[in-house]
């Protein structure tokens, strides 16, 4: 097991990657589950894996599991879906001091983090993420939302877990779609700052979709420790040491709105392909070698993700994609700030980038 430290003034905690952590769920949470009766989130996908071990490891260490079993898929991360937790919640008389934990993808981690989060003013949770996706990003960090009419993310809060337990069996389960979604946030980590982890990924990327244990740690537990040092340098997008987390997400959140943030596209096939557009882009503008951005192209088709706009037949044109960024959470002053390269390993945030110009690019990215 990989133990990774987060490690925020007065509040670290551990990501801990490895295989059998559900089965092991009472002493791996330790002290955190304080009462008998333990509330867990979850949807019906995660719910048909994994309830039954759940609910015998629990049940054999003398406690009550409740659960809450939502329908997967990003429309259950609404108001409908955080009232609905709430109030169950509420109903299971959930205190301060108690520990939520959920169990499931990005959707169920940021509801349930979200809930807790205004639950009777902040009580705890803990992360059990069943996705590659939410295993690598979404779990780690505290970044908390729904989405609202306007956009996805626009409504939330940060709130870091207590405890992120990354079982590596959990991922036996996923559909090979689903397993590529969440390899998209891994190349995203060597993408962004780390030439040596994108190598690894051209290396070893086939064979950690393939189902090698040890690749899958190794991806995870790098990926994790990249995010954990940029979380700790900067919680809550402040300096913008942690915006470049968002490499991939301006233009993938877009793709995402247009699509009607529906499994037409996964968020994990937006981000990859955000981030091929983002490498075209910044070669385009002379930033970035047109060499290194073609690397990054086919480090996303080989890992069966898209890195064509063009082949998602979307009808529509550039200045229609670019208006979903004009409600882009990171706008700021009527600016938008874009997550660019000079090369692969070194992104850096861009001030100066005009939505007219992005439009023309997508123009042609969308004909090519």
């Amino acid at each position: 097991m990989a133990v990774i430290s987060v490690e925020l003034a007065g509040r670290p905690y551990e990501v801990r990657v490895g295989a059998g952590l559900l089965a092991d769920l009472p002493a791996q949470c330790g002290k955190l589950l304080r009462k008998k009766r333990v509330p867990i989130v979850t949807d019906a996908n995660v719910a048909r894996h994994w309830r039954e071990t759940i609910d015998s490891v629990l049940q054999g260490a003398g406690f009550e599991p409740r659960w809450l079993i939502l329908e997967p898929g990003e429309a259950t991360k609404s108001w409908d879906g955080l009232s609905r937790a709430v109030e169950w919640l509420l109903g299971e008389e959930v205190e301060r001091g108690d520990h939520i934990l959920a169990l499931g993808g990005g959707v169920i981690g940021d509801l349930t983090g979200f809930a807790a989060a205004i639950l009777k003013r902040g009580c705890g949770f803990i992360q059990l993420p069943t996705s590659l996706l939410a295993q690598v990003d979404s779990s780690v960090g505290g970044k908390t939302a729904i989405n609202s009419s306007a956009g996805k993310n626009l409504i939330g809060a940060f709130h870091q877990p207590s405890l992120v337990l990354a079982d590596l069996d959990t991922l036996e389960t996923l559909p090979p779609r689903e397993l590529a979604a969440g390899y998209a946030e891994v190349i995203k980590y060597g993408v962004l700052g780390d030439p040596d982890f994108f190598a690894w990924c051209e290396a070893n990327g086939p064979a950690m979709l393939a189902g090698d244990r040890p690749a899958r740690e190794e991806a995870v537990a790098r990926s994790v420790a990249a995010k954990a040092r940029i979380v700790a340098e900067d919680e809550r997008e402040t300096t913008g040491t942690r915006a470049l987390l968002n490499l991939g997400h301006t233009f993938g959140h877009a793709l995402e709105a247009e699509t009607g943030f529906s499994d037409r596209l996964l968020h994990g096939e937006a981000v990859a392909l955000g981030m091929v557009l983002a490498a075209r882009f910044s070669a385009l503008r002379g930033l970035m070698p047109q060499g290194e951005a073609d690397r990054v192209a086919a480090l996303a088709a080989a890992g069966g993700l898209p890195s064509q706009l063009s082949a998602l037949g979307l009808a529509c044109d550039g200045i229609r994609l670019a208006s979903h960024m004009l409600h882009d959470k990171k706008m700021d002053a009527g600016t938008l700030p874009f997550v660019l390269l000079h090369s692969i390993g070194q992104a850096f945030l861009a001030r100066d980038v005009k939505l007219e110009d992005v439009a023309s690019f997508l123009d042609g990215e969308l004909g090519a």
